[in-house]
């Protein structure tokens, strides 16, 4: 099941939209793959999504402090985020991609928003064995640069409601029902790695605190940061 859920395109301010998509599938299956490297592995096949949906127009390039979705190549950078976040709960967890920059972020908008994958264990059906998992797609306070200033604006709106705005929610809905067979991608970066499905466990739990950690002590607070971790990015989806 589908849901969609989209703010009205005001002439200022962000924009949030969020979808949602409920999945059914049998107990033993989740228990397999509940652990914070799957919430890892999720973030790693949506951005494999963009680049596959796109027909290899669309390429995720990530670096130690951010990920880029570029037209091709650099320096046709359209989103720029900085380092993913997580968060683990016992019912499921949170990846967030903060907004940095990019041709398709208004100046007012840089650094303001964020894009936000949510995994929720919702119900259990004994009598079945299944479980429902709840996934939910969240961008949050972004400022659209096709929406334009001033007079534009009028205009500008309704332009990204019927392109931008639509070509996500289309592209975010065919990624979640994507997922009903579970084919996630291996993480490349595999910070949250562990060894024990079904629920994190102590190992896992510490791994994502020392993430945090670290992501807090080298918080990417400028774009010279940026540009210089790219002198090490692999040339690849991520």
């Amino acid at each position: 099941m589908l849901q969609s859920r989209d703010q009205d395109v005001s002439a200022r301010g962000g924009v949030t939209t969020v979808q949602c998509a409920e999945i059914t599938l049998p107990r033993t299956e989740l228990e397999g793959i509940w652990s914070p490297e799957y919430l890892e592995r999720l973030a790693r096949t949506y951005w494999l999504w963009i680049g596959r949906i796109s027909l290899g127009l669309l390429r995720v390039l990530y670096t130690a402090t951010a990920r880029e979705v570029v037209l091709r190549r650099r320096p046709l950078v359209l989103l720029r985020f900085f380092a993913p976040e997580y968060d683990v709960r016992p019912d499921g967890g949170t990846v967030t991609w903060r907004i940095n920059r990019g041709l398709l972020v208004a100046p007012a908008g840089r650094g303001e928003g964020y894009l936000r994958m949510d995994v929720e264990r919702r119900s259990e059906e004994p009598a079945t064995g299944e479980v429902t998992l709840r996934v939910t797609s969240q961008v949050a306070n972004f400022y659209p640069a096709i929406r334009g200033r001033g007079w534009f604006s009028r205009i500008g709106r309704i332009i990204y409601r019927f392109t931008q705005l639509k070509i996500h929610v289309l592209v975010t809905n065919a990624f979640f029902r994507s997922l009903a067979n579970l084919d996630l991608a291996p993480s490349v970066v595999g910070n949250l790695r562990g060894s024990t499905p079904g629920a994190p466990d102590a190992e896992e739990l510490e791994a994502v605190r020392r993430l945090r950690a670290e992501q807090g002590a080298g918080e990417p607070g400028s774009d010279r940061e940026a540009e210089d971790s790219g002198a090490r990015e692999r040339d690849a989806v991520a």
